[in-house]
C-alpha cells in the first residue's frame, strides 16, 4: 500500500467521518494544552522575531474540529502572552499539513465560520495555508518555522515494514508476534522518526519549539498489547470472517497495520541520537474511552454507547487501510463484528477502556 496515495482519515462530516468520530483524539489534545501554551509563551518571550510574526505548522492535521482546536489554542496563547507583556499581538501564520488524500476542502469550508467566531480585538491576525505532503519529507524552507505541533500522526509508519516471517493470526504487534517482526517494526519506526526529526531541525529556527503526541506504551516491550488492544477486535473480526470463507486467509496473513507505539525511553533515545533537539518535557498519559460517552446513551447502556462510538472511531481512522487491502465490500460487516468483539472485551476488563499516549516537548538547539 502506498501510504501517501491511499491512506487518510474518513473525510466529510457524515456519521462515519473522522470529523464526527475523533473525540478520543480531542481528549488527547486537551491533555497537552498546557504544554502547547507554555511552549508558545516561552517562544514568544525568548525569540525577538516572534513579536512580529509567529509561523507554526500542524503536521498530520487531519480534518474536523480538532484541526482548528489546535489553532485556537495557539492563537489564544499568543494573545495571552502579548497581553502579559503589554505588546501588540504578532501576526500568526498556521500551516496545515497532511497527506494529499486528506479532506482539505472540509477544513477550508469551515475556516470562515471559525474566523468569525474568533473575532476579538486582542486576538492576533491569523492566516491559514494548506500544505499537502508527507511529514517524513521536507515541507518548508530552511529556518522559517517557529513552532511545530503534531498530534496522533507519528505512530503511523511511512510504509508497512518488510517482514521475514508471517505475523500469523495478528495484524499488530502482539504476544505471539515473532521477534523478527517486532524488530522490523521498530527499525521502520526508528528510520521514520529520525528522518522526521532531521527534516524539522532544518525547517525550525534556532530555539524553535515542537510538541509531538502519539500513541505509545508505558514499558519497553514492543509486543506488550497494552497499546494495541483496540486493534484486537478488528483482528478477531477478520479471523471470524476467514473461518466463514468471507475473507481469504492469505489475504488476512498479509494484512499488517503500519503502526508502532513507542515507549518514552525509545523516544528519548532517538531524540538524543539525532542530536538537534533537547527535551523540555517527556511523559505518558491515559485517554479513557469514557470520553466517547454522549447524552444519547443513558447509564444502563453506557458501555454500549462507548462500544458503538469506538467502532465508529476505528472505522473513521482505519477504513482506508481495510478497504485498500480487502475491498470495500466487507466494511460494514467487519466493523459490525468489531463492535461485538470489543463489547465482550470491555465487559471482562474495564482497563481496556483506555489507551496510552506519549507527548514530548522539544527545543531546537541554537
Amino acid at each position: 500500500m502506498d501510504m501517501v496515495k491511499m491512506f487518510h482519515m474518513n473525510g466529510g462530516i457524515g456519521d462515519e467521518s473522522y470529523s464526527s468520530n475523533s473525540g478520543l483524539q480531542r481528549a488527547g489534545i486537551m491533555k497537552t494544552q498546557g504544554s502547547i501554551e507554555e511552549a508558545i509563551s516561552e517562544l514568544y518571550k525568548n525569540n525577538p522575531s516572534c513579536t512580529k510574526t509567529i509561523i507554526m505548522a500542524d503536521l498530520g492535521c487531519s480534518v474536523g474540529p480538532n484541526t482548528l482546536l489546535v489553532s485556537s489554542i495557539v492563537i489564544n496563547a499568543v494573545a495571552k502572552t502579548s497581553l502579559e507583556l503589554g505588546l501588540k499581538s504578532p501576526e500568526v501564520q498556521i500551516n496545515l499539513n497532511d497527506l494529499p488524500t486528506n479532506d482539505f476542502n472540509t477544513i477550508f469550508t469551515s475556516l470562515p465560520e471559525h474566523q468569525e467566531n474568533s473575532t476579538n480585538d486582542h486576538l492576533p491576525l491569523c492566516y491559514f495555508t494548506g500544505v499537502p505532503g508527507s511529514f517524513f519529507n521536507r515541507l518548508f524552507p530552511s529556518k522559517t518555522i517557529n513552532f511545530i505541533h503534531s498530534s496522533y500522526g507519528l505512530h503511523w509508519l511511512s510504509k508497512r515494514p518488510e517482514l521475514e516471517e508471517i505475523n500469523k493470526g495478528s495484524i499488530y504487534l502482539s504476544r505471539t508476534t515473532p521477534e523478527s517482526v517486532s524488530r522490523a517494526y521498530y527499525q521502520q519506526f526508528q528510520k521514520d522518526f529520525l528522518g522526521f526529526l532531521k527534516c524539522r531541525s532544518e525547517e525550525l529556527v534556532g530555539g524553535g519549539r515542537m510538541i509531538l503526541t502519539l500513541l505509545g506504551r508505558t514499558n519497553d516491550d514492543s509486543r506488550d498489547e497494552e497499546s494495541y488492544y483496540v486493534w484486537r477486535p478488528l483482528a478477531m473480526a477478520l479471523q471470524e470472517m476467514v473461518s466463514e470463507g468471507l475473507v481469504d486467509e492469505e489475504k488476512f496473513d498479509s494484512f499488517n497495520i503500519p503502526l508502532y507505539t513507542p515507549s518514552t525511553n525509545e523516544i528519548k533515545n532517538l531524540v538524543e541520537t539525532q542530536g538537534f533537539f533537547r527535551i523540555d518535557r517527556l511523559e505518558h498519559f491515559y485517554v479513557y474511552m469514557e470520553t466517547l460517552k454522549t447524552d444519547k446513551f443513558d447509564e444502563a447502556y453506557e458501555d454500549e454507547g462507548i462500544v458503538r462510538a469506538l467502532a465508529k472511531s476505528m472505522r473513521a481512522a482505519s477504513e482506508s487501510l481495510v478497504a485498500n487491502h480487502f475491498g470495500e465490500a466487507i466494511l460494514d460487516n467487519v466493523f459490525t463484528r468489531y463492535a461485538k468483539r470489543y463489547a465482550k472485551i470491555l465487559s471482562c476488563n474495564k482497563e481496556k477502556g483506555r489507551y496510552v499516549s506519549v507527548t514530548v516537548s522539544l527545543i531546537k538547539k541554537e
